[in-house]
C-alpha cells in the first residue's frame, strides 16, 4: 500500500501533512455524500439501492442511453446496471425503447414519474445544498469549485497510448 511517506523527496513536511489533513476532509465528505446519496435514494423509492439512485442522476443529467453507455458512465459492469435497470423499469422509474438507430439495442430514459421524483429529489438535494453554504462569499465558492474541478480533473480516465496514436490506412 503506497503512503504518503512514499512520495517523492521533493514532498516537503508542510505538504505532507497538508495532504494527511486533506485525506481526511475528503473521507469525511465522502462518507457523508454517501450517507446523503442512500436517503436520497430512499427519497425517490423505498426499495431503492444508492447505486441505483447513481443511474438516475445520470439519467436526469445525460438524458437516455444505450446500457453498456450508462454502465461506462457509473464506472460498473453491465450485469450489476443490468439488474438495477431491471428494478428501475419494475417499479416505473425508467423505461426501455427501441434504438431508433439500431433496432437490436434499447435506450433506457427516465419514465415521467422517474424525472417527476428525481427533479424533487434534485431541488430539495440543491437547496439544502444552497443553505449549507449561504455564509460563504463568492470568492470562496469560485475557490472551491476550481480546486475541486482540478480534482474531479484528476480523477477522469486517462487515455491509453494506443488510443491516442494517429493510425492512419
Amino acid at each position: 500500500m503506497t503512503t504518503f511517506e512514499d512520495l517523492p523527496a521533493a514532498a516537503s513536511p508542510g505538504k505532507l501533512a497538508a495532504l494527511e489533513g486533506l485525506d481526511a476532509q475528503l473521507s469525511l465528505l465522502w462518507r457523508r455524500a454517501r450517507a446523503m446519496n442512500h436517503e436520497l435514494s430512499r427519497s425517490v423509492h423505498p426499495d431503492l439501492e444508492p447505486a441505483a439512485y447513481g443511474l438516475l442522476s445520470v439519467l436526469l443529467n445525460q438524458g437516455g442511453m444505450r446500457l453498456t453507455e450508462l454502465a461506462r458512465c457509473v464506472g460498473v459492469g453491465k450485469p450489476s446496471v443490468s439488474r438495477q435497470i431491471t428494478f428501475l423499469v419494475a417499479v416505473g422509474l425508467v423505461g426501455r425503447e427501441t434504438d431508433p438507430k439500431d433496432g437490436r439495442a434499447q435506450i433506457i430514459e427516465l419514465t415521467s414519474t422517474g424525472r417527476d421524483r428525481m427533479g424533487a429529489v434534485l431541488a430539495g438535494r440543491q437547496l439544502a445544498f444552497r443553505n449549507l453554504l449561504l455564509d460563504w462569499d463568492e470568492t470562496e465558492l469560485t475557490a472551491l469549485e476550481t480546486l475541486i474541478a482540478k480534482l474531479n480533473a484528476g480523477y477522469a480516465p486517462q487515455p491509453s497510448p494506443s488510443a491516442t496514436k494517429n493510425t492512419r490506412a
